[in-house]
């Protein structure tokens, strides 16, 4: 990061922090029937070294990640964001205050990984999100990159979440309504979320649909049980009438 960098991010943080003494103590009161959303992607991405390394016995470079799932800075309205790794490593708690909110290491094995976003908003309570870090393919121990050669290219393990913000305060409206690009060329993430999305759609419109056609023939099922039901019971009904027939006729 350079120096002019560097000091537009410190004079962000301090508009910041005088935008919230402009507001208040209250960030200037709720505003009642609104609601936000905000879509993000968090994950991470694991390349595997081809074999452990001698000094530590790792066996993959990870990073993982939040950012926002549309072209558009968080830092507006993000204030930081920690990581909470595995106690294993030195620091565990990392603390980002600006883009990109990554964390780079490296390691050997898998753990779940505490991410927790701070608002701008002293009023805006943070939201955690747990992630797994996702190494391998298969179980560890198989090794499935180093048999078939292909450990160049990188494991993504992302998911798609959605900070919904309802009754924002005045001072959080203005910050997440005034958001601004985040890079110039093209934004895109590794997994195309909206192929995902259609297929999780039609996957669940199949199932419905055999459903529907499970409970149809059940329902069908349960006619037919009750109408041979009634049927018994008629039978039954009229042979003992024929019966008090007989016995009447006898004496």
């Amino acid at each position: 990061m350079d120096l002019g960098m560097a000091q537009a991010q410190i004079q962000q943080q301090q508009q910041k922090g005088n935008q919230s003494a402009d507001f208040g103590p209250d960030s200037g009161g709720r505003i009642k029937g609104l609601t936000i959303v905000k879509p993000l992607i968090y994950g991470n991405v694991a390349r595997y070294f081809g074999k452990k390394r001698e000094e530590d016995g790792h066996t993959h470079e990870w990073t993982v990640y939040v950012k926002p799932y549309n072209n558009e800075d968080m830092s507006n309205y993000v204030k930081q964001i920690h990581f909470k790794l595995h106690e294993s490593y030195a620091d565990q708690n990392r603390m980002l205050t600006a883009p990109p909110y990554e964390v780079t290491e490296t390691g050997w094995g898998e753990f779940e990984i505490v991410i927790k976003i701070y608002f701008h908003d002293p009023n805006e309570r943070p939201v955690t999100i747990y992630h797994i870090l996702k190494l391998f393919q298969s179980p560890p121990g198989t090794t499935p990159a180093a048999v078939t050669g292909d450990f160049k290219k990188p494991l993504v393990s992302e998911f798609y979440e959605e900070l919904i913000f309802q009754d924002p305060s005045a001072m959080m409206h203005q910050l997440l309504t005034n958001t601004r690009q985040l890079t110039l060329g093209e934004y895109k993430h590794d997994t195309d979320f909206e192929e995902k999305k259609e297929k999780t759609i039609k996957n669940l419109l199949n199932a419905k649909e055999k459903i529907s056609n499970e409970i149809a023939d059940l329902r069908e099922k349960i006619k037919l049980a009750k109408d041979t039901i009634t049927k018994f019971k008629e039978e039954i009904s009229k042979y003992q009438g024929d019966m008090s027939v007989d016995v009447s006729g006898l004496s």
